[in-house]
């Protein structure tokens, strides 16, 4: 693999972790909408299922 396709998945990576963090820390901020954990692997599973057809590509 070259540099740039780690580079891209390294950010891809980061950027995915960031969002859920940002989820989970919503859902923990009101924990009345929704438990964090449940949102968090749902913005994970969305993040994901929009990236892998994009990376078989």
């Amino acid at each position: 693999m070259s540099t740039l396709v780690l580079l891209v998945a390294l950010l891809l990576v980061l950027v995915t972790a960031m969002f859920v963090a940002g989820l989970v820390y919503i859902a923990h901020r009101h924990p009345a909408w929704v438990a964090p954990l449940t949102l968090g692997l749902l913005g994970a599973g969305l993040v994901t299922s929009v990236l892998v057809p994009v990376v078989i590509r």
